[in-house]
């Protein structure tokens, strides 16, 4: 069972930045790709961006495209979601999810999901 766990959420003010990680228990050919989902009070749970082990360019919504940035040490197991220029609006619980390719992970087909790390940008 692979395991996923979610660490760097916390408070920012808008314009500012958060690193989130999430650290993997294993890679299997069932999680090649890997990635992050958001979830605000009250809206249901939306995708963020994802990205394969093994190939560089990751997906991302609209709504964060040249703002976040997802990236994976291989070694370490970790995969990082990189928040610059926040908003608001991207108040909400994070999630780490993995799966069996990225664009799996991007249509929320992922197989395994962390419990989430709470991000609160205030205005």
């Amino acid at each position: 069972q692979v395991q996923l766990v979610e660490s760097g959420g916390g408070l920012a003010q808008a314009g500012g930045s958060l690193r989130l990680s999430c650290a993997a228990s294993e890679r299997t050919f069932r999680t090649d790709g890997v990635g992050w989902f958001r979830q605000a009070p009250g809206k249901e749970r939306e995708f963020v961006a994802a990205i394969s082990w093994n190939i560089g360019d990751g997906y991302y919504a609209d709504s964060v495209k040249g703002r976040f940035t997802i990236s994976v040490d291989n070694a370490k197991n970790m995969v990082y979601l990189q928040m610059n220029s926040l908003k608001p609006e991207d108040t909400a619980v994070y999630y780490c999810a993995a799966g069996t390719t990225a664009i799996q992970v991007r249509l929320g087909r992922g197989a395994y999901w962390g419990q989430g790390t709470q991000v609160t940008v205030s205005s």
